[in-house]
This record gives C-alpha cells, structure tokens and sequence, in this order.
C-alpha cells in the first residue's frame, strides 16, 4: 500500500492479510459486520487485503454523517466550493501515479490504461469546477404587469454512487465531483474487488479541504447495495454494471421513490466496410478488443465485417493480436490479466461454447506464456471468425479479451444487426465514404457513435450513456445531463407592490 493509504489500512491481527476499513464522516471506520471479503492481485492471485463488507446499520451510519453534513454544505458558497475542487484537482494531478498504481495492483490492466483512466477521471473533475456557469438559472422581468419570473437549480441532498471494478477511479468521478460541486453529499459503494481506489480519493478529498461527512465509502455485497437503494434519506442513485444488476438497481430504487441512472451491459460493434483503411482497422479493433483485458462497458467485441473486405480484415486484426504480450501490468506489458479467477473461467467458457457452436477461432487465448510470477488469472488476446448472431459469444456480454468477427453482405445488413442487439451503448463505423458515415449516425439505434473511431467516449461535457438494455432511466452520466441529474429545479415568481400604488412617497417617481 502506498503512504497515502495508511489510515484506511490496519494490520490483520492474526498475521494475515492487512484489513481495510469504510470512510465515514471524514476519518476510516473499521468494519464490524465481521464479514469481509478478499483483495487480490490479479497479476499474481495473492491475496493483498481483507475489505470489511457493511451491515445495514454501517450504511445507515455512513446515510446519517452525509444527511448532517448536507446542510452546510448546501449553504456553502459556490466560490468556496469551487476553491475545494479546484485543489482536489491539483493534488491529483500531483499524485495521480499513486491512484493508477492502487489500480494496477487490484484490477490487473497495464499501467498505461490505469494512468489514463485516472485523466480521463480528472476531465470530470475539471468540468465540475465550472459549476457556477453551470448552475446558472434564468430570469424573465415583467413576465405578467409587475411580476417577474426566475429559475434556480439547487441540490437533491444524500446521493449514493454504486461502482463497478473495470474502472475503480474513473467512473466514480463520472459522477462525484457533480454532484459535490451541485452541494450534495456523497455515499460512495465501490466494488469489493477494487476497494483501495475510493479510499484513497476519500482521504484525497480530505486533504483538499473538504468538509467531514461530504463523502463517505462504506464496502460490502448485496447487504451494502440495498441499503443505499432503499435507505429513506437517500435522494437519487447512480450505478454503473450488468444489465441485470441494472435492471434490479433501477427498480429497486425508484420504487423507493428515488431518482435513478443505471448504466447496465454493452455489445458493441465496430462496422467495417470494404473502402476502410484496413490497417487502421485493424489497430483500432486490437487496442478497442483488448485494451484492459476488454473489461470495459465501451469495448469493441463484435467486428461486423461487410463484403470483400472479411478475410483481409481477419488476418490482419490476428497478426497484431499474436503480437501482444500479455502479463503482470507493471511489467511493460500490452494487457493484463482479468479481475479474478472466476472471471478467468467465464471468459475461456464462452470461447470453448464459441468454438462448439461452430466458431472458428483464430487466435487462441486460453493457452500461451504469460510474463508474470504466481497464478495470475490470465487469458491471452482471443480472435473467433465466422461467429453467428445464435451463438453464446455473440448473444452475452463475455466482458473479457475475446473479439467476435461476423460477416455480412451489404451496408443495410450491417446496420440491421446493430439494431437487432438489445444493447445499444457504443458503436463504430469505419470507412472512406462520408455518405455512408452520416447516413449510420442517423440510423443505428445506439447511444455514442464512433466514425473512424473504435472507443467513441465522449469529453466531460458532453454526457455519456447508451440506450435499449445498456442504460435504466432517462438520464446520462456527467456533461449537462450530469447537472441535471443532481439538481432540482424551481422557478420563483415575485410582485413587489409598488409604493407609490400606496400613497407613499418614498422619493420614487409615480407611474404615468
């Protein structure tokens, strides 16, 4: 662990592995549920940490700091708030190495993509620090004789943010740094298998100057989960994994009356037609399939390739991934290994059904020499050909290094298969012919569009999120929509009698 984790780290009595604790109410708070969960380091499978999974009351202790602390936080100006987040900023471009290390170690991805998912985390953080442009209402003056209208958009109050392991730092400031920049108060629940990120934002935030209470990190499963989903004092939910949890988040949630953005499972697509540049292509697909293991909700995992261009194309994507080295992320290497065990079995699962249903594979990369120590949970970069919209690969979020080739005929089918996948979170086009590039932005069903770009996430301010079963709710992360989500509108209407109506003489001229 790094120095900056020491408060939130306490030494296992029983000579084990050091156990973490919440953050509740501005300092570490040990666990005591008594049940706890294992940290381990994908790279090597040891386990590094013990993290305390939260009872309903630890949840509810964490809801109650974040309610006391909401008021003053609400009041406190919009410079103050600001000042706070603009240090949060500079101490974490400063420290930034220190956040993608924590990464690295728990998650597994090379530490390249750690180090970018930490800046692209801080776009959010910087667009949050426009907050008082961003806040702005609007005002009509004599809106009816003498009466004047204006708008305002203030904070919900305790807001809770559910977050996957893919992305322990960037998706959390997906959502964050707006909602404490709006005045609200934050209960983080980050992913069990990736707690050491949240704490170290927490004692980050700390350090910036922010009040106690502002932000908290409570651990845990389900327990943890439905607390913050039905706790009465929680005012909206953000969640971002599966589609099922999704589904169960936004359910849960708004039937206790909450507002919700659930951000669920992706299948997404990169077309490419014969015109393309084949050797961009084929880049983009190898680093958008396998850049971080392709744990990722934007990762490409179908390439649609349309005519003549399947057999190039293929060959092409399975020289580039035969050339990756895969290993331990802090060893130089191109990508890293999957989250867990478990994780491991599924991915290699799916392409042992792929290659049963008829798939051919191409690259393979259930077996091969990894360049780490231990029994890390790696599967190497994986390439099946001739994959049909019935087979297991294609129809499931397999969430791992496994890139599917379909092929079809014509532009029209391509876009038909896009549209025919209950997902509908990110897709790509590549080709020459800017024709072909608008009239697919216009017709694909899908919430972010790439046009010769694999990955197409967008910038901070603009909001991200898909459609059909990739998101539950009607409201994207970050960007304006982000705003939105964590305020609340009101409009004021005023009349001020007019003193000289009243016979008074107040030194104003009279009407006429």
């Amino acid at each position: 662990m790094t120095s900056t984790l020491e408060s939130t780290t306490r030494e296992a009595g029983d000579g084990g592995a050091p156990e973490l604790t919440h953050w509740i109410g501005g300092a570490a708070r040990p666990g005591v549920s008594g049940a706890f969960g294992d940290v381990t380091d994908p790279a090597t499978g040891a386990v590094t940490a013990r993290v305390p999974f939260a009872s309903a009351d630890e949840v509810g202790a964490a809801v109650a700091a974040a309610k006391a602390a909401f008021p003053e936080w609400r009041d406190t100006s919009l410079a103050r708030r600001t000042q706070i987040l603009f240090r949060f900023r500079e101490l974490l471009n400063a420290r930034a190495s220190e956040l993608a290390e924590i990464i690295t170690a728990e998650h597994g991805k090379v530490a390249s993509d750690a180090a970018g998912e930490v800046a692209r985390g801080q776009e959010v953080v910087e667009f949050a620090c426009g907050m008082p442009h961003l806040l702005k209402g609007s005002a009509t003056e004599n809106a009816s004789s003498g009466v004047d209208v204006h708008s305002v958009r203030q904070p919900l109050g305790v807001v809770g943010i559910i977050s996957p392991f893919n992305f322990p730092a960037m998706v959390p400031m997906w959502f964050f740094p707006i909602a404490i920049a709006a005045g609200n108060t934050v209960v983080l629940k980050p992913s069990e298998k990736v707690p050491s990120a949240a704490l170290w934002m927490a004692e980050l935030w700390r350090e910036a100057g922010l009040p106690d209470g502002v932000f908290s990190v409570v651990h845990g499963d389900k327990t943890a989960v439905d607390g913050l989903l039905t706790h009465p004092d929680v005012r909206s939910v953000s969640f971002v994994g599966s589609t099922p949890i999704a589904r169960y988040v936004y359910e849960t949630a708004t039937a206790h009356g909450k507002r919700v953005q659930a951000l669920g499972g992706a299948k997404n697509h990169m077309v490419v037609l014969p015109d393309a540049d084949l050797d961009l292509a084929a880049d983009q697909a190898v680093n958008a399939g396998f850049g971080s293991a392709g744990e990722r909700c934007m990762a490409i995992s179908a390439v649609v390739a349309v005519g003549s261009c399947a057999d190039d194309l293929v060959g092409r994507i399975a020289e580039r991934a035969r050339g990756l080295r895969t290993g331990d992320g802090r060893r130089g290497t191109d990508m890293g290994p999957l989250v867990t065990r478990a994780a491991q079995e599924r991915v290699t699962g799916y392409v042992g059904a792929g290659e049963t249903e008829g798939a051919t594979v191409v690259v393979d990369g259930r077996t091969g020499e990894f360049d780490a120590d231990g029994d890390g949970f790696f599967v190497g970069p994986t390439l099946l050909d001739h994959v049909t919209t019935d087979m297991s690969v294609y129809t499931d979020e397999i969430f791992g290094p496994v890139l599917s080739v379909l092929r079809v005929d014509t532009y029209e089918q391509a876009v038909d298969l896009v549209n025919a996948n209950p997902y509908g979170n990110g897709t790509a086009i590549f080709t020459h012919d800017g024709g072909a590039a608008r009239r697919f932005q216009n017709e694909v069903e899908v919430g972010m569009i790439g046009v010769n770009v694999p990955v197409p996430v967008p910038m901070a301010y603009y909001s991200f999120g898909g459609w059909k079963n990739s998101l539950f709710g009607d409201t994207h992360a970050h960007g304006v929509e982000g705003v939105h989500f964590f305020t609340r509108g009101k409009v004021v209407t005023t009349r001020w009698p007019d003193p000289s109506h009243a016979g008074l003489n107040l030194g104003f001229p009279r009407n006429t």
